[in-house]
């Protein structure tokens, strides 16, 4: 089941339970995914869409003052992977990046986000590999 797929179910179980605060916020997530061209978008693509939402989401926490609770934050993050730690991140590249076939630590980040992909955020490798 794709996570589009899984996303609409959840959303019919939310409408059955009569929970309010997940229907509401399943139903922002799927009114942004129908703003693509596709009718069926790729889990990749809906994971793109879930971290704009995310992060749109923290920034309003921010300006609001910070430390305020987001149910839509805490439901947009249940459908994202589990992000990689500094130290996964750090362990990968020690062991699989031979850091002399390049000029600099940066030009490895390529390598480095393909492997990891949505499961790494790009300024955390690029802060991990400046720090090595």
């Amino acid at each position: 089941m794709s996570l589009q797929e899984q996303i609409k179910k959840d959303l019919t179980a939310a409408m059955k339970a009569k929970d309010e605060e997940t229907k509401s916020a399943l139903r922002v997530i799927l009114g942004e995914l129908s703003r693509s061209d596709q009718k069926t978008i790729s889990d990749d693509g809906v994971i793109k869409t879930l971290q704009k939402l995310a992060k749109g989401e923290k920034e309003v926490i921010e300006k609001q003052g910070g430390g305020k609770d987001s149910a839509f934050l805490r439901i947009v993050e249940s459908y994202l992977p589990k992000m990689a730690t500094d130290e996964e991140i750090r362990a990968w590249i020690a062991a699989n990046i031979d850091f002399s076939l390049y000029k600099n630590k940066m030009q490895a980040m390529g390598e480095i986000m393909k492997h990891f992909g949505a499961g790494a955020d790009g300024n955390r490798v690029k802060a991990v590999l400046q720090g090595m």
